[in-house]
C-alpha cells in the first residue's frame, strides 16, 4: 500500500534499464530535485548553508569519487586528502592565470588534472593490492602535501603560504569571494552534485561498473573473461580522480575561499571520506550521500545540543564525535558491512510487503 510495484511494468527495453524503474522512486526523486532546486535556496540562511548544505553536498561528491575507487573497484585509497588539495591548487592556479574563463570550466578542469595525477599515483594498484596499495596512496598523501607546501609556484609567491580564491560569476551573480550570497553557492554546488550523482550512478550500472566490480570481486577470474585489469583500474582511478578532485575546487573556492594545504587537507580528510562511504555503504551511491549527511550533521548536532543546550565543553564534544564515528564505523563493519544504504534497502523491501513483512 506505502510501496508497490503492482501494475508498474516496462514495455521497452530503454525503460526498463532507466536509473529509476519502479515509478515511484523517480516520482520521490522528481520530488526532491524540485524541493532542492526551487525551494530550499529561498529558506536557508548563511548558517545553514555554511554549516550543513556546503559541506554536505561537496563531501558527497568526494565520497561519490572514493567509493568508486573502493567499493566499486576495490582499489583501496588514502590519499583522498590529497587529491581534493590537487583540486583546489589547480583550481586556484586556473582562475589566477586564465581570469576571463568561467569558474564552472576551471572547476572541471581542476577535475581533469586531479584524475591525471590519480592515474599517476594508481599505476601501483597493477602490481599490488589491498595493504600494500593503502600504503603506496598513502605516500601519495604526504607526498603532496609536502610538495604544495614547499614549491611556492603553486601559492603564486605569497608569504603566508595560503591561497585565496578571487571572485568570480555565474550569469552575473558572484559565487566565490565575499560578495556571494548563501543561496548562490548552494545553487553552484548543487548542480555539480546533481550532476556527479546522475553520471556516477549511470556508470556503475553500466558495462564500466561491471568490469570495475568483476575486479574488485576477482581480478584474476576477471581477466580470465576477457575484463583488461589495466584499463578497469586505471579508469577507476581516473572518474575517482575527476570527482574527488571537483570536490576539492568547489571546497576551496566556493566553501572556504582560503586554504592552507597542511591544515585543510590532511591525512584527516582522507580519513573522514573514508568514514563516509563506511558508513553509508561501499558499492553504492546512495551511501554516499548518507554516509556525507551523516558525519556532517553529526557534529552540528552535537555542538547545538551538548555545547549550546547542556552547556559542555567545546573539546569535550569533539572527543565524544570521534568515539561516537568510531563506534558506528566498529559497528557496521561487524553488522552491517553494507553501512546505512543495506539499510535502506532493507526498509523499502519491507515497506513493498507491508503489512506482512518478513
Amino acid at each position: 500500500m506505502i510501496y508497490r510495484e503492482s501494475g508498474d511494468f516496462s514495455t521497452t527495453y530503454q525503460q526498463d534499464s532507466q536509473t529509476f524503474p519502479i515509478r515511484f522512486d523517480r516520482y520521490r526523486y522528481y520530488v526532491l530535485l524540485v524541493l532542492a532546486f526551487a525551494v530550499v535556496p529561498f529558506i536557508i540562511n548563511d548558517y545553514w548553508v555554511n554549516a550543513v548544505f556546503l559541506p554536505f553536498l561537496i563531501y558527497s561528491i568526494a565520497a561519490i569519487g572514493l567509493n568508486i575507487l573502493t567499493g566499486y573497484c576495490g582499489q583501496v585509497s588514502l590519499g583522498t586528502g590529497a587529491f581534493m588539495a590537487v583540486g583546489a591548487y589547480a583550481c586556484y592556479k586556473l582562475m589566477t592565470a586564465f581570469p576571463d574563463i568561467n569558474i564552472f570550466f576551471h572547476i572541471i578542469i581542476s577535475g581533469g588534472i586531479t584524475a591525471g595525477v590519480c592515474v599517476l599515483f594508481g599505476l601501483p594498484s597493477l602490481r599490488i593490492k589491498g595493504f600494500y596499495l593503502a600504503v603506496a596512496t598513502l605516500a601519495a598523501q604526504f607526498f603532496l602535501v609536502w610538495m604544495f607546501n614547499k614549491v611556492s609556484w603553486f601559492y603564486n609567491y605569497s608569504a603566508s603560504g595560503q591561497i585565496n580564491a578571487p571572485e568570480r560569476t555565474v550569469f552575473g551573480v558572484p559565487v566565490t569571494g565575499a560578495q556571494t550570497e548563501p543561496w548562490a553557492a548552494y545553487l553552484f554546488c548543487l548542480v555539480f552534485t546533481v550532476a556527479c550523482a546522475i553520471i556516477a550512478r549511470n556508470m556503475t550500472r553500466g558495462m564500466q561498473g561491471r568490469q570495475w566490480m568483476a575486479i574488485r570481486d576477482m581480478d584474476i577470474a576477471a581477466e580470465i573473461i576477457g575484463v583488461n585489469p589495466l584499463k578497469a583500474k586505471l579508469s577507476a582511478f581516473a572518474v575517482s580522480g575527476f570527482f574527488v578532485g571537483l570536490a576539492g575546487a568547489l571546497f576551496f573556492a566556493v566553501y572556504l575561499g582560503a586554504v592552507e594545504v597542511g591544515e585543510v587537507f590532511g591525512i584527516t580528510k582522507s580519513f573522514l571520506v573514508l568514514f563516509m562511504i563506511i558508513i553509508g555503504g561501499l558499492g553504492s551511491i546512495f551511501g554516499c550521500f548518507a554516509g556525507a549527511a551523516f558525519l556532517v550533521l553529526l557534529p552540528v548536532l552535537l555542538k547545538n545540543v551538548l555545547v549550546g543546550g547542556l552547556g559542555w565543553p567545546t573539546d569535550l564534544a569533539a572527543h565524544l564525535e570521534f568515539m561516537i564515528v568510531g563506534a558506528l564505523i566498529v559497528v557496521f563493519l561487524i553488522l552491517e558491512p553494507h553501512g546505512l544504504a543495506q539499510l535502506w534497502r532493507v526498509a523499502k523491501e519491507k515497506l513493498r510487503l507491508w503489512p506482512f513483512p518478513h
